[in-house]
């Protein structure tokens, strides 16, 4: 599987905030996105999503097969907001996102009560969302990520508001993911705690 981005760029507002981007990362590779707020990070991870469309160039995934043909159907976008309803429990708020992801061919995953054990959260599924402090919340949202397989993870400062030992456990995490054949695309500020990453820096 590869994820191949040519002659890629975006725009905000009618404006130009990058262009002639290429990428090319093979099942296993992680690529950091860096550089000062407002140089279109994020802008480049929804585009590559098809959150936005691109102004010029192309994205494309190989190797996806009948059950991913597409960049949007292989990926997880992970932006600033965790996507959780506050009055739903955390594990309605999966469980949906898990029923929302899933098909016949991609409906693999961890179940709810594990993947919230994978981020430890265990005990906590039963309480609403909207009670849980930063951390928790941005915890869940990683959740999110393990209850339905998808190989591409698009990464938006996915470490905000954790703190260390949450840093470090989402750092296996996305090794795991890695090993497992995945691809991942990380906008941040913060070392992720990979090894063996391909940096992008954009300068606006």
């Amino acid at each position: 599987m590869r994820l191949i981005a040519e002659g890629l760029a975006g725009e905000r507002g009618g404006e130009s905030v990058f262009s002639g981007i290429e990428l090319a990362l093979e099942d296993g590779a992680a690529c950091v996105v860096t550089g000062p707020n407002g140089s279109g990070k994020s802008t480049l991870l929804r585009v590559i999503a098809g959150l936005l469309p691109a102004a010029a160039g192309t994205v494309r995934l190989e190797g996806g097969g009948e059950a991913f043909p597409t960049v949007a159907s292989a990926s997880h976008y992970l932006g600033h907001q965790n996507a959780m309803k506050p009055a739903l429990t955390v594990a309605e708020n999966l469980g949906f996102w898990r029923d929302f992801s899933a098909d016949a061919e991609t409906k693999s995953g961890l179940g709810v009560d594990q993947a919230l054990e994978a981020v430890e959260l265990g005990r906590i599924g039963h309480l609403p969302f909207g009670y849980l402090s930063t951390g928790q919340r941005r915890r869940t949202a990683i959740a999110r990520l393990l209850v339905c397989r998808r190989p591409v993870w698009l990464l938006d400062e996915p470490t905000a508001g954790l703190d260390k030992a949450s840093e470090r456990r989402f750092a296996g995490l996305m090794g795991e993911h890695l090993r497992g054949g995945g691809i991942i695309v990380a906008a941040t500020h913060l070392p992720l705690g990979l090894e063996g990453t391909v940096e992008l820096r954009m300068v606006g």
